[in-house]
């Protein structure tokens, strides 16, 4: 059964992560809303009324960086606008999803609306046609140092004039073949258009939100994960009561996600006096990642809704800006760089202690009494490797020197940069969920634990792609099935409704596709 695609319509106000999802997915009908569209006509008839007055208009009527102060008369800036676009086309590497491609524009849109940018109306036109076709440029990802996206929104603003490449129907073909595939003609770059077509951040806040929500959904296995170690080690969960009183507001989130989640569970305390601080202090260390993640988040949300053009559109003027310039968001997202490394230095830890025997007489490397076997020490070792990967890729790289442009651009974020690191710390987080998944069930089965609720679901998902380890075997192909089903949508969404964290969950819109269109039409509804 097809269902309607959900309307969606961008009128400058920030988007939502739910939003998000659905645009990116290619399941939203675009649309720009009046209010919008009368403040593009306003911006541009003013940008139109500063060239006509014969006022340089930066990369309009003058060409851009080091060529500033380069004058193109009328007869020239045809050419000039095109070539400006084309010019910008130099990305390279791996391409960007589709999904972080579509919210691109949807964002290059939605900022336009401000009335801040000064492009002409048919410009954004295009971009809603483009969208409503899926006809979605390909963006190769290395190509901006984070002060405006213009080697990767350049690619986006080649293809709007026929050159390039793009994706038609799931076909990756020249952008002129797609074009004619969709019955489309290639669009005409008036003036201002051009820049406003490239040197945006658009495509970096993209894949910033994106991001962002795949660290949300990878911290919340991993919570789930540790509580399920903490359980198979017998450790208190007085820590996690106490914090509910004397901890910060994220903490006391936390520790009631801990109790709630394992109150299933005949919980199997054996602890003394006093556990390690990797058992004590799960409240604490995801109280304060997710406090950074939901402040990212807002952060990333908040610049989907803002023009961060150069020039801009402010008081009745045509004003040159330096809102390229996307540090808040670089800066949040490196301190969640650093955030992670808590996070996996956390359970990197719980992993040691079960494989090292030193709780509930639990054998070292978990080999079961009486078996002839190396068991998990080996294991314990990727572990580590993957919590110095995740450690390795938390340093800030946003303060490095640049100069560039004949001394006009030395201030760059290098937010691209920021995000690829972030990406790959997600991949290895999601490696580690599944490490500790599997020694904590192999601990549960050799003492005859019966993990309920949350640690049960996480119990089977183990067991369906791993045996109880008796025999020396090869464990790759295993912990790989492992990651691949705790990181699907499929098992979020059972997570989020088994022991929901409401103001998490919601807030970067977990989980599979259905339940995501619910929540957007309830809110929009």
């Amino acid at each position: 059964m097809q269902h309607e695609r959900p309307g969606i319509e961008l009128s400058g106000r920030p988007l939502g992560f739910a939003e998000m999802v659905t645009i990116g997915a290619g399941k939203a009908t675009i649309s720009a809303s009046p209010t919008g569209m009368a403040r593009i006509a306003i911006a541009r008839e003013i940008v139109e009324d500063a060239i006509a007055s014969g006022m340089p208009v930066y990369g309009s009527t003058t060409g851009v960086g080091a060529m500033k102060d380069v004058e193109w008369s009328a007869d020239e800036l045809d050419t000039f606008n095109l070539g400006l676009v084309r010019a910008h086309h130099f990305g390279t590497g791996t391409p960007f999803s589709c999904n972080v491609v579509r919210n691109a524009m949807a964002i290059r849109v939605n900022t336009a609306l401000t009335g801040q940018v000064g492009c002409t109306p048919e410009l954004i036109q295009a971009y809603i046609t483009m969208l409503e076709a899926d006809l979605i440029p390909v963006v190769r990802r290395t190509g901006s140092i984070g002060c405006a996206d213009i080697g990767l929104m350049g690619q986006i603003g080649a293809v709007l004039t026929g050159v390039g490449e793009a994706v038609y129907r799931g076909s990756r073909m020249q952008a002129a073949d797609a074009f004619r595939a969709a019955g489309l003609q290639p669009v005409r770059m008036a003036p201002r258009d051009s820049l406003a077509s490239l040197s945006v951040n658009a495509v970096s806040f993209a894949a910033a939100a994106e991001t962002t929500r795949n660290a949300a959904a990878s911290i919340r296995v991993l919570l789930a994960t540790g509580m399920m170690a903490a359980g198979a080690l017998g450790a208190s969960r007085d820590p996690w009561k106490a914090v509910r009183h004397v901890g910060t507001a994220r903490e006391a989130l936390i520790g009631a996600w801990l109790c709630n989640a394992s109150e299933d569970w005949n919980w199997p305390v054996a602890t003394h006096v006093q556990d390690p601080l990797s058992l004590r202090m799960i409240a604490q260390v995801f109280g304060a990642v997710i406090e950074n993640l939901l402040s990212t988040g807002h952060k990333i949300l908040a610049a989907t809704g803002r023009s961060d053009d150069n020039p801009v559109v402010v008081e009745g003027r045509v004003m040159t800006s330096g809102g390229s310039l996307p540090l808040d968001v670089t800066i949040l997202l490196e301190s969640a760089a650093l955030c992670m490394a808590h996070a996996a230095r956390n359970a990197f830890n719980r992993c040691v202690i079960l494989g090292n025997g030193q709780r509930r007489d639990l054998p070292v490397n978990l080999v079961p009494p009486g078996r002839i076997a190396t068991g998990f020490g080996p294991i314990i070792k990727l572990a580590g490797e993957i919590f110095s990967r995740v450690l390795s890729m938390s340093g800030p790289v946003s303060a490095q020197s640049l100069v560039v442009a004949a001394g006009l651009e030395d201030e760059a974020a290098f937010l691209p940069l920021v995000i690829e690191r972030f990406e790959r710390q997600m991949q290895a987080l999601k490696r580690l969920a599944a490490l500790e998944a599997l020694l904590s069930a192999q601990a549960i089965d050799i003492l005859g634990d019966e993990p309920k609720g949350v640690a049960g679901m996480l119990y089977q998902v183990v067991r369906k792609h791993a045996a109880f380890y008796t025999v020396d075997r090869p464990l790759s192909a295993e912990v790989e099935a492992i990651e691949e089903e705790l990181g699907s949508d499929d098992f979020l969404t059972k997570l989020t409704e088994q022991v929901p964290i409401a103001s998490f969950d919601d807030f970067f819109a977990l989980g599979s596709p259905e339940p995501i269109e619910e929540r957007l039409a309830s809110r929009t509804g």
